[in-house]
């Protein structure tokens, strides 16, 4: 049997069949790829998306920030969580999962690695032991980025990671606006004696002055709560809440018009909780929340966001034990495309 696979394989080789191969296909990849002003993910043309080490996009890694436009940061935790952990696999599921993505984006003619320098620079070394440290770490990562002039764009992790992302942000730009999409109003005081976790990070980002905060929209808000008004103090503060009963069978375009009018020209932060969307579209998350906004409604609202002054962006709660079909993760991954795609400067075809 071996013999006579050999017969089959040999003249294959013999005539020059992979050389040849290789000159019609690697070449092309290589001046494709990483050799010209941008970093080009390779086609699935040329390069199958199961080979090679995982990276958002398949884009090159790279140990700093240094010469980049924006960088993809894992930042994985879950120790803040209060419900079902596994947020801390999030960043290296998400990178799975982005291996199906392409280059361009075909609705919007978004030509994101046609414009900015990209990169995947891997993740924070958290302490898994101790939040409070993690908090630290995470803030010093961010200021390092932050510095070289690069826009962050950070996979979660729970979302206790937006405190510290944001002090290095509003250290860099000042209070800056906020589009927060989420389930849940992430404005607690205090849970169970302690004032950090993923239901507090907005609660302690208006306290040390970190938001712009006539410029905070919240949208997605939903389900039961411990008051008749679970979101009294975001609307105390300045904030605009959107509940999720204001989204239900509509386009939220004219909404993010607005919201645009609302931001200005001054920075904006966006932070996306992927348990905004409905655990139908969603279901790999630690606090899911029935009748929420689609995956449409999701992208509506990022591609909202073009022409604001970004300064950063995140993807948050992805917890791959509870997303059996890898769907979340791909949502996940979908989304932050669509973050990147509507940076400032990026060209459209």
């Amino acid at each position: 049997m071996w013999s006579l696979c050999r017969t089959f394989i040999r003249p294959a080789l013999s005539t020059g069949g992979l050389p040849s191969l290789r000159r019609s296909v690697v070449a092309p990849l290589v001046s494709r790829s990483y050799g010209t002003r941008f970093n080009v993910p390779p086609s699935a043309e040329f390069v199958s998306r199961v080979s090679g080490i995982s990276t958002m996009y398949k884009l090159p890694h790279q140990e700093s920030a240094e010469g980049l436009d924006a960088a993809f940061i894992g930042v994985p935790i879950d120790t803040g969580t209060s419900n079902r952990p596994g947020a801390r696999f999030g960043p290296r599921q998400i990178r799975v999962e982005s291996a199906l993505l392409r280059s361009f984006n075909s609705g919007t003619r978004a030509a994101p690695y046609e414009s900015l320098m990209v990169a995947d620079i891997g993740d924070v070394n958290v302490n898994l032991y101790d939040l409070k440290d993690t908090c630290t770490r995470i803030r010093e990562f961010y200021r390092r980025v932050l510095s070289a002039g690069c826009i962050p764009l950070t996979m979660g992790g729970d979302h206790t990671i937006a405190y510290p992302i944001l002090q290095a942000v509003a250290e860099k730009h000042g209070p800056v606006g906020l589009v927060h999409v989420d389930a849940h109003a992430d404005t607690s005081d205090v849970v169970l004696g302690e004032r950090i976790g993923h239901r507090t990070p907005f609660r302690r980002c208006v306290e040390e002055g970190l938001l712009d905060c006539s410029r905070v929209v919240q949208i997605g808000l939903r389900g039961s709560g411990y008051s008749a008004d679970s979101y009294a103090w975001s609307r105390a503060q300045g904030f605009r809440v959107v509940q999720v009963e204001e989204c239900w069978f509509k386009s939220l375009a004219p909404l993010m018009e607005e919201v645009r009018g609302q931001m200005g020209g001054g920075p904006v932060y966006l932070s996306f909780d992927i348990d905004a969307l409905d655990p139908g579209f969603a279901p790999g998350t630690g606090t899911p929340e029935i009748a929420g906004l689609t995956s449409i409604q999701g992208v509506e609202i990022i591609r909202g966001c073009r022409g604001l002054n970004l300064v950063g962006c995140d993807l948050v709660e992805v917890s791959p034990p509870y997303d059996t079909t890898g769907n979340t993760a791909l949502t996940g991954a979908n989304l932050l495309f669509e973050m990147l795609c509507v940076l400032p400067n990026v060209k459209y075809l």
